[in-house]
């Protein structure tokens, strides 16, 4: 599900683009602060978006920035990054998500991943992801099991999805995904009348991720034989693209 957004050079303000790499390299930082140096590696737009939500909530505040170093992706120069409870929140759950992303690939046997002692390191990597995500949500109360079991209820519900099977069942353990990291922002930042409308915002851009995915995919996993929810369903992407609309 990772890919969906984009920031528009054209359009963003200086402003603006300074605070999207503050989102961006603070999303990063925190992934190497409490989980190494390999773990930014699943460093992601969409998942800033979580960090994005917690600050539209609390506002800028002297200690939700920092000054970091030099890094090359910057050319080298100092920038303020994001920190506090939303960059983590945003890093373990992209952690947990890129963990059902590597497990989705080894089950499909795709490029590498189709040898046995490839296949076996990246389920090994998915499973350090899968407790640190833990780790760092139980520190922020959130609990990444509901990520894990939306997750295993996919590849159920794709086992058993066939023609005439509605869209919406497939997308709904995204939507319940996206909903509860959405939601969990508005604890975070004591605002806990935010959290139905944000979990309703969440879900509705889990479906939206899933749906383009399967769009975008659907040409490729023909050639391959891979599943995708369009073609099990039988769902044309007119009905796809009413759905996303």
């Amino acid at each position: 599900m990772f890919g969906i957004v984009r920031p528009c050079t054209h359009r963003l303000t200086d402003g603006l683009k300074t605070e999207w790499m503050a989102h961006l390299c603070g999303l990063c930082l925190a992934l190497r602060a409490d989980h190494g140096q390999f773990a930014r590696v699943v460093t992601n737009y969409d998942g800033l978006i979580v960090s994005v939500l917690t600050e539209a909530q609390t506002g800028v505040t002297e200690a939700g920035r920092r000054t970091a170093g030099p890094c090359a992706l910057r050319a080298m120069r100092t920038a303020p990054v994001a920190r506090g409870e939303g960059a983590r929140l945003a890093a373990a759950v992209s952690l947990v998500l890129a963990s059902a992303k590597v497990r989705d690939h080894v089950a499909d046997r795709d490029g590498l991943l189709a040898r046995r002692p490839v296949a076996a390191a990246a389920r090994r990597v998915a499973r350090s992801w899968d407790r640190a995500g833990a780790r760092t949500g139980r520190d922020l109360g959130f609990d990444t099991a509901v990520l894990v079991d939306a997750v295993d209820r996919q590849t159920g519900i794709e086992a058993l999805a066939g023609s005439g099977t509605s869209l919406l069942t497939v997308t709904e353990p995204t939507e319940t995904a996206t909903a509860a990291a959405f939601a969990h922002t508005a604890v975070l930042a004591g605002r806990p009348g935010n959290a139905a409308p944000l979990a309703e915002a969440g879900r509705l851009f889990g479906r939206l991720a899933h749906l383009l995915d399967a769009v975008e995919d659907q040409a490729a996993d023909a050639e391959t034989g891979a599943w995708n929810p369009l073609t099990a369903t039988g769902t044309s992407r007119e009905e796809a693209r009413r759905l996303a609309d």
